[in-house]
């Protein structure tokens, strides 16, 4: 198990170097000045030459993909100043001279370009919304397709059946930001005064009293629109393996037995029905957190979404670039509990 882990980790790590070379290179070679956008139009250009070296933008460009991977290792070798101590906060393993060091220490998302905020406080505000928007969404979305799935197994081939299946694709072929586009119209304006939701609204707000209050009622409309498409997904996953499932020779046994419907359903066939299942979700999980960003925009919802946005649209690279290492570092994770679920859920599934 141990080496199972250490080997995906290694991979997820592959992953992430590849994702962030691929990523950095397309915005790096894009024709626009990061430098001249901080200052902006009335900045000098002795200024716009200096702040262009202190970010390292007059480097070539494998340079600067170096620099960053360097900046976002746990394990790095710097040079001992007060200006680095600052930075890093690392903890020194090993000195090779008196000025440096192979240091220990957490990832360093630099600093944004437009605000000059650490990109770790920017993506620590705007990550809580939107992992509370992808998760409410998901539990929706496994919650009804689960049910939605197993009563159309059930039921093959009734009414129930189709008018299931044609909600399911229905609901699958409408893409989420489409979705918050006619949930936002029809239950947010049209009928606002009725459901008492809003049109726009963050999941964090600022009161009459100047203090953040949590408006619960701001994550409904954006959770369903979220939840619609895997939703169709994982009911027809469930009624397929279900169907499947139900057709094996040890369910046939354990009706013989006597047991009662419910226990047939839920611990004999449902449990293992659930590996495609669980990879779905796990595979929606954590495409969910980057497509919030188009709900996110819809409902004016204050997210990781809308951080990202923002920086693409003001070429903030180092903001960019640390929305993606989180967004690829939850697609490794995600992809390695849903390996073990396998392994627990079926013991047919070894993890060597």
């Amino acid at each position: 198990m141990l080496y199972y882990l250490f080997r995906r980790l290694l991979y997820g790590v592959l992953v992430m170097i590849l994702v962030i070379i691929t990523i950095s290179s397309i915005i790096f070679l894009a024709p626009v000045d990061p430098a001249q956008l901080t200052f902006g139009q009335r900045s000098d250009v002795s200024t716009v030459k200096a702040k262009t070296a202190e970010l390292g933008l007059d480097k070539s460009l494998g340079a600067q993909l170096g620099m960053y991977l360097a900046d976002i290792s746990p394990i790095s070798i710097i040079t001992e100043t007060q200006e680095n101590k600052h930075k890093y906060h690392y903890f020194a393993l090993f000195t090779f001279n008196q000025h440096q060091s192979l240091v220990l220490k957490a990832p360093y998302l630099r600093e944004s370009y437009q605000s000059g905020r650490p990109v770790s406080e920017i993506l620590k505000e705007a990550i809580p919304a939107t992992a509370i928007l992808a998760g409410s969404a998901m539990l929706l979305a496994t919650i009804l397709g689960l049910f939605f799935g197993i009563i159309s197994s059930l039921k093959a081939h009734s009414a129930w059946d189709y008018f299931i299946s044609v909600i399911s694709v229905f609901g699958y072929s409408i893409p989420s930001y489409v979705a918050a586009m006619i949930l936002a119209l029809v239950f947010g304006y049209a009928f606002g005064s009725i459901t008492g939701l809003n049109i726009q609204g963050s999941l964090y707000v600022l009161n009459d009293f100047g203090e953040w209050e949590m408006q619960w009622q701001n994550l409904i409309l954006p959770s369903i629109a979220l939840g619609m498409r895997p939703v169709a997904l994982i009911t027809q996953l469930t009624r397929s393996a279900m169907l499947d499932v139900l057709s094996q020779d040890y369910v046939r046994t354990a009706k013989a037995k006597g047991l009662a419907w419910r226990v047939v359903v839920v611990k004999h066939a449902l449990r293992n029905a659930l590996n495609p299942i669980v990879s779905a979700i796990s595979g929606w999980f954590a495409a969910l957190l980057t497509g919030a960003f188009f709900v996110e925009n819809v409902f004016n919802f204050k997210g990781l979404g809308e951080a990202t946005v923002t920086a693409l649209l003001t070429f903030d690279i180092p903001v960019v670039l640390g929305a993606v290492l989180f967004t690829s570092g939850i697609f490794v994770l995600v992809n390695i509990l849903a390996d073990m679920l396998y392994a627990w859920l079926d013991p047919r599934v070894s993890i060597k």
